[in-house]
């Protein structure tokens, strides 16, 4: 991580002192505009048409994708561009988040308050799997990024205080904290919780994880199917695992 470069690209699109105000100062897709400029401060690299798509970076040797949202629609894209040249996929995930609520009729927003939910790495399994067919290219690469960030949410939900089913609006990052970076496919094993006693299953690792057991499946899922881990057996309904030499 540059942390000296990241402050460079946030300033460049929020602005250093930026004030917000209400709904009309704030911009959609900061993060992904942020996250373009730190991996490639040239903007002559940014939304370079390669085979009837945009890629947000292409740097002449390998394309960079910064995925916000679903990874579903990566698929079309991974199919044309990865046959071409190495591709990495930059996924953003809050670390720790601070929530700001919008009135939309006043404009007006409230103080900030801390989330008690703290990111974690291993819930990208459930992006990762829904590109799994191209988790096995060697052209293909991951980047997990934390970040702290302030996140902006509309009142238009329901219950007393509008809350709950409300809109995200925008997120802001504050800082990068943690860059989990996947060059092939053997570095998933950063992605198998330290401690786990084997043999284990699903549920051990959802509880060393910090995730839910679907999570935990799904993780174990793409690692068995890379050989990571390796099922030995069942215990009850639950597979055992073994991490693979």
């Amino acid at each position: 991580m540059d942390q000296h470069r990241f402050e460079q690209a946030k300033e460049k699109i929020i602005g250093k002192d930026r004030r917000r105000q209400g709904i009309g100062t704030l911009r959609e897709k900061n993060i992904h505009a942020i996250l373009k400029h730190y991996y490639a401060p040239d903007e002559k690299m940014h939304e370079v048409s390669i085979e009837n798509y945009v890629a947000d970076i292409y740097t002449g040797k390998e394309i960079i994708e910064i995925q916000t949202r679903s990874f579903n629609k990566m698929r079309e894209k991974l199919k044309k561009f990865l046959p071409l040249c190495p591709v990495t996929i930059v996924y953003p995930m809050p670390h720790e988040k601070w929530l700001i609520w919008i009135d939309e009729e006043t404009g007006s927003l409230s103080p900030k308050r801390k989330s008690p939910k703290r990111g974690n790495i291993y819930e990208a399994f459930f992006e990762f799997y829904k590109i799994k067919q191209y988790l096995y290219s060697p052209n293909l690469h991951l980047k997990i990024v934390l970040l702290d960030m302030e996140e902006f949410r509309l009142l238009n939900g329901f219950g007393k205080d509008r809350k709950k089913g409300s809109s995200r609006y925008e997120r802001v990052p504050l800082a990068m904290v943690e860059e989990v970076s996947i060059k092939k496919k053997e570095d998933f094993i950063q992605l198998v919780p330290r401690g786990l006693k084997e043999p284990f299953t699903s549920l051990d690792y959802a509880k060393k994880a910090c995730v839910s057991i679907s999570i935990a499946q799904t993780a174990l899922n793409i690692l068995n199917s890379l050989n990571i881990v390796e099922r030995r057996g069942r215990t009850g309904h639950s597979y055992l695992y073994t991490i693979k030499e």
